[in-house]
């Protein structure tokens, strides 16, 4: 007996990026295609197979049973064909790309990268900057660094914890003279980043001190030009340590109150079920690194219930996944 034709892959493929995102706008922009190219697609397909996959208002559209089974299935597909064709392309040595906090590669990944390679010279590492939650069905990356708080979770993903959250004030030496109050810390500008406008609030529920409103408060969209608007002496900025730890050692920027210790930690994502044993290298060296990564260190200065000392260089974070 003649088995009937396959669908048109087009058709697959806008079904699935449509299943996926949950509308057709979005689809559309992942496929770098028209809203109605996706929705012919959809149609086509569902008159090829004869079943209904969507149903509902035409801006509201939701799977049937029959589709949301047939899409599971086609994203899994997608994913082995992806990583079939990774696989085609790489030579002999291997290239992994990790999307990480920007801020973050710049003052701590990339500084320790020489590291790596050092060690694993038949492996490349491309990193790309993104804060956006990981998707590895979408951006096709092979790891990611965030910052994830306790108890978070990811679907599909693996989560390491490789290194500790500290966070505190930082600003110019000329800004912040010795033994300055946490009263005229309180009067000084406030730099903000608009990928995290609560670390002033964060930071004084951390340490249990209250602030009075201050104008004027700048806001930056990244935290790497908040952190230097504060080493220009536009005022103080609250940073993790990890972000700072090279101006700090350098001079060109003051901690007065030390850094707090936040819950929240540091860690190394990747597609739960995928292996790879470069992706396997590079996690269990950023663990690595992240057990020698000096602390912050001791506040000559604390606000009124002080910040937790800084642990002993070379604690190792607790590591796990989730």
């Amino acid at each position: 007996m003649k088995s009937a034709a396959p669908p048109p892959l087009n058709a697959l493929r806008a079904f699935e990026a449509f299943a996926r995102h949950g509308g057709m706008t979005a689809a559309a922009a992942e496929l770098c295609v028209t809203h109605g190219a996706v929705s012919r697609q959809v149609a086509a397909l569902q008159d090829h197979l004869g079943v209904t996959l969507v149903v509902g208002p035409r801006h509201r559209l939701t799977l049937t049973p029959t589709g949301a089974a047939l899409a599971a299935r086609l994203t899994g597909a997608f994913s082995v064909i992806g990583d079939a064709v990774e696989a085609a392309r790489r030579d002999e040595r291997r290239e992994i790309e990790i999307s990480c906090l920007g801020t973050f590669a710049l003052k701590w990944l990339i500084p320790r990268l020489p590291g790596f390679m050092a060690l694993h010279p038949e492996i490349r590492v491309k990193v790309s900057e993104s804060w956006a939650p990981a998707d590895f069905a979408r951006d096709r990356i092979d790891g990611a660094i965030r910052i994830f708080n306790p108890g978070q979770g990811a679907k599909r993903q693996e989560i390491t914890p490789f290194l500790r959250q500290y966070q505190g004030p930082v600003a110019a030496p000329a800004l912040t003279p010795p033994g300055i109050t946490l009263e005229a810390l309180g009067r000084l500008p406030r730099l903000h980043a608009s990928t995290f406008r609560e670390s002033w609030a964060i930071w004084s529920a951390l340490v249990e001190v209250r602030l009075p409103s201050v104008d004027p408060s700048r806001e930056f969209q990244h935290n790497n030009s908040m952190i230097e608007a504060a080493a220009a002496g536009l005022g103080v900025a609250i940073v993790p340590w990890a972000f700072v730890a090279p101006d700090i050692t350098a001079g060109r920027l003051v901690a007065p109150f030390g850094f707090a210790e936040r819950p929240s930690q540091f860690v190394f994502l990747r597609p739960e079920g995928r292996p790879d044993a470069s992706v396997d290298a590079f996690r269990d060296w950023l663990v690595a690194e992240g057990s020698i990564s000096p602390g912050p260190p001791i506040p000559s200065t604390g606000p009124a219930a002080g910040t937790r000392p800084a642990p002993r260089p070379g604690a190792p974070p607790s590591t796990g996944r989730g």
